[in-house]
């Protein structure tokens, strides 16, 4: 740590604490609003300790839950106003085809949220994508809308536009201490800073950083799987073949979906995941575990015989990812329950990357005291009791 006369010191009007996808769209709509504002974040950037690196992420219309399908078209708009200040291609359409078992809950719900989705039978797959396989009694929904969101990209052009209207961006800093109050003192490694608003988007290590402020807020992160298949004949440019993205739903052998986008970060492999990890600590999540511990991997090979027979069985390439769940998989977008000043968007559960411009601009609305865009109820942190400890 620097000598006391060396640390950084200033004011701002805010404070984001984490510069992933979340915490950076937070401070991007914070600096549209001409609030002088700061974001920080532990680790040098660009970095892969978290959960917003990689080239790629589903983006979709469908959803289970009501209240993520009413905020997708607004976060397709503000993608949209990213790309066009950014001066960049963010988001490429594929489509996306969700399967499951006919009458499955999850997928006749994704189905009755989709204003134009389309039901397909197995004949009508097996034309539109030979690729994808169904077994007697499933049924595959079309999602249109959907495509892939270029990850890594989309970091840095948030990143981008937020300093090019005057935010700052300081990596490399671990926060150590946070002081509550009407104004409050954000101590780093390497600064000491004051705002009179506080948000916390730090993924895995939020819960490390809200439990001295009395919060013990339900946080399960889980170290996930993120596995390359090889595509057993690749297709060539030629073809102009599009796949779309997928989701399964609904099997017996996986309690959680399956998913998987077309062959972008590795040419002629393709990227199928388990919606599902095991639970790590955050600062460990990059030592090898033994192959005992990685049995999601056996799981995805059984469903890629069964489902996927263009793809080879065995992963060719296979990297990690950081979730952080809440009980019930929805996010945590609130006010910290005694201080009102301190911001907490937390929990994303392995979903949260396409609907970061509408929780940005929503964690934004929470600091600022203005009337959100959207109904908060499903994120409250009241949700949760006994979340605030009896201590403060």
């Amino acid at each position: 740590m620097a000598a006391p006369s060396q640390l950084h010191q200033a004011t701002y009007d805010a404070i984001v604490i984490g510069a992933g996808i979340q915490g950076s769209f937070t401070a991007y709509h914070l600096a549209q609003r001409h609030r002088n504002t700061l974001l920080l974040d532990q680790f040098l950037l660009p970095h892969s300790r978290g959960s917003s690196h990689g080239q790629s992420r589903i983006i979709r219309s469908a959803y289970t839950q009501a209240h993520y399908s009413r905020m997708m078209p607004h976060s397709f708009r503000l993608w949209q106003q990213l790309e066009a200040e950014a001066g960049t291609s963010l988001y490429r359409e594929t489509g996306l085809v969700m399967l499951g078992p006919a009458g499955d809950p999850e997928l006749e719900n994704c189905r009755r949220n989709l204003e134009a989705g389309e039901v397909l039978d197995t004949p009508t797959l097996a034309q539109r994508f030979p690729g994808l396989r169904l077994r007697t009694g499933e049924v595959a929904v079309w999602d249109g809308t959907a495509g892939v969101l270029f990850a890594d990209r989309a970091l840095r052009a948030v990143q981008d536009v937020f300093r090019w209207h005057g935010g700052t961006l300081r990596d490399g800093e671990k926060v150590l201490h946070i002081e509550p109050g009407a104004v409050l003192t954000v101590t780093t490694s390497a600064g000491v800073y004051r705002a009179p608003r506080l948000i916390i988007t730090a993924g895995a290590w939020t819960g490390a950083l809200v439990a001295p402020l009395g919060l013990q807020l339900p946080l399960q992160p889980l170290r996930i799987d993120v596995c390359y298949w090889r595509e057993k004949e690749p297709a060539t440019p030629s073809t102009g073949r599009v796949d779309p993205c997928f989701i399964f739903l609904g099997l017996s052998q996986a309690p959680h979906s399956i998913y998987g986008l077309p062959a972008l970060e590795y040419p002629g492999l393709v990227k199928v995941c388990y919606h599902h990890g095991t639970p790590t600590d955050p600062e460990e999540r990059d030592q090898n575990p033994s192959g005992a511990s990685r049995p999601y991997i056996a799981l995805l090979s059984s469903f890629i015989s069964t489902y996927l027979p263009r793809l080879e069985s065995r992963p060719a390439v296979v990297e990690t990812c950081l979730y952080t769940n809440t009980l019930d998989e929805d996010f945590i977008l609130d006010r910290h329950p005694k201080f009102s000043n301190i911001i907490i968007g937390a929990g994303f559960s392995g979903h949260g990357f396409k609907l970061a411009p509408v929780v940005g601009q929503l964690l934004c609305e929470l600091s600022l005291d203005e009337e959100p865009s959207h109904n908060l109820a499903p994120f409250a942190i009241t949700r949760f009791p006994g979340a605030l400890q009896a201590r403060l």
